[in-house]
């Protein structure tokens, strides 16, 4: 638990009276935490993690209410959507408050191609909102259901749709942010541009997101499709092809080898024979036809189409999003706590050669999970493969491979910006922070290069904040 008397609460709260605080020590942990424990390493590290005291805003003026005064008594805030996310972005390492932007979930405007939403909008509600338009949300994250707009913007990548889309790092998926800065007078700043970039997928530490604007796309009923192969790698270049057929509209493009299927998705188990190599697909009803003539082709068997089965069939399975992107991880972890996960990338063009090459040299250790996608406009894919996790040093070991074999890692056991993929300093992103939040308060010990800016990133990473282990 955090220590009591780090900062002046009592003070925080008189400045305050009309906002909702919460110091009731089990719920102020459980907003403290996100899917962290996914990683073995982090749950040794992080464990422990607790802010002093949740604030609960309802408006955007009573966001910059509670930012004033935390930057008068120095007290640190990390802002939280639904804590949906997988390493740490919004646990508070320095106490202090955690901002819960929840309140804050209106649809604020819907217009051809583009939804205004507030910060805490659960993506799920604003694709209802945005139905009688007939649009829905470009991407979402496995989590779609519970994950917030502003929470997937600031720690997402980019998800369900980023076979058809890219990811939110593309100029065009993120089209404005509102945002505020942590200083004695917040200013509320609109990002729009290349602007965005600064604050996106940067965990809220440079600005706390009070709104965004993103473009829609048509809404489908959309269909999906499990198919199945015998050989691994026929799976994988399926998949690869199937991702540049580009009319032929999908939403989800997911390759899981065997025995992941057959052993975690347990509602959909009848369905998955032993043995086959699976590959999720969603896909827009008109484009049935060509798929159904392009898997032909590929020889792959259909296992499943949710627009044939019968209602009372139907009702019991979830999503084929929620068997992919990191819900793979999730239910595997149901079953089995041991199990842990990498985030990969395999650069094109020799996508299907790397993931070939790494599927064989680790085999059962690491189980092949692959998410197509478009990658600076070429279609390749990341993987998510499970890990049967043994000891941290093998882990290194693993993730050592898969870089000297020339497939980055984005490193889910990390909780820094840098260590977490991008390896080096975001030089905009820090200048930002300077900026925005100028005695750096905001989500204090997830980047780098504020802290340490002299960090080497050539040596490795293993940067850990102070007095969290090592």
């Amino acid at each position: 638990m955090a220590p009591e008397a780090r900062y002046d609460l009592s003070a925080l709260r008189a400045r305050l009276p009309g906002i909702r605080f919460e110091d009731n020590p089990a719920l102020v942990r459980q907003k403290s935490r996100d899917f962290y424990w996914y990683s073995p390493t982090l749950k040794r590290q992080l464990d422990a993690v607790s802010a002093d005291l949740v604030a609960f805003a309802t408006s955007e003026d009573e966001v910059l209410d509670i930012l004033r005064a935390c930057y008068a008594l120095r007290i640190p805030v990390t802002p939280r959507g639904a804590g949906t996310g997988n390493y740490g972005q919004a646990m508070p390492l320095a106490g202090g408050v955690v901002l819960d932007l929840s309140g804050l979930d209106k649809v604020l405007e819907i217009a051809p191609g583009r939804v205004r939403a507030q910060a805490g909008a659960i993506l799920a509600d604003i694709d209802v909102a945005c139905a009688a338009s007939g649009q829905e949300l470009r991407l979402h994250p496995s989590t779609y259901r519970t994950a917030s707009l502003g929470g997937f913007i600031a720690g997402g990548s980019g998800g369900v749709g980023s076979i058809t889309w890219g990811g939110l790092r593309d100029l065009g998926n993120i089209i404005a942010l509102t945002i505020a800065t942590m200083e004695a007078e917040p200013r509320v700043l609109e990002l729009t541009g290349d602007e965005v970039s600064k604050v996106a997928h940067a965990y809220g530490t440079n600005g706390i997101i009070l709104s965004a604007e993103v473009p829609l796309a048509p809404r489908y009923d959309w269909v999906d499709v499990i198919v199945g192969f015998e050989e691994f790698g026929a799976a994988a270049s399926y998949a690869n092809a199937l991702g540049e057929q580009d009319a032929i509209l999908k939403k989800l493009l997911s390759v899981i080898a065997a025995p992941v299927p057959q052993s975690y998705f347990l509602r959909h188990r009848k369905y998955l024979p032993d043995g086959r190599h699976v590959v999720l697909a969603t896909i827009a009803p008109m484009a049935m036809s060509a798929f159904e003539a392009f898997t032909a082709r590929h020889g792959g068997g259909i296992l499943l189409r949710s627009d044939q089965l019968a209602p009372e069939e139907a009702k019991g399975l979830p999503p084929l999003y929620e068997l992919a992107w990191n819900h793979t991880t999730l239910r595997a972890l149901r079953i089995d706590p041991s199990i842990t996960y990498l985030q990969v990338l395999y650069p094109f063009p020799n996508q299907l050669d790397l993931v070939a090459n790494i599927h064989a040299a680790l085999g059962d250790e690491v189980p092949a999970h692959l998410e197509f996608v478009r990658f600076d406009g070429k279609v390749t894919c990341f993987g998510l493969p499970l890990v049967r996790y043994s000891t941290e040093a093998r882990l290194e070991e693993i993730v050592a491979r898969h870089e000297a074999m020339g497939a980055p890692i984005f490193n889910p056991h990390r909780y820094t910006l840098e260590e977490g993929g991008m390896k080096q300093t975001d030089a905009a992103q820090l200048a930002f922070k300077r900026d925005a939040d100028p005695v750096g308060l905001l989500n204090p010990g997830k980047m780098i290069a504020w802290d340490q800016p002299d960090f080497d990133f050539g040596a490795g990473r293993t940067y850990l904040f102070a007095g969290l282990g090592n």
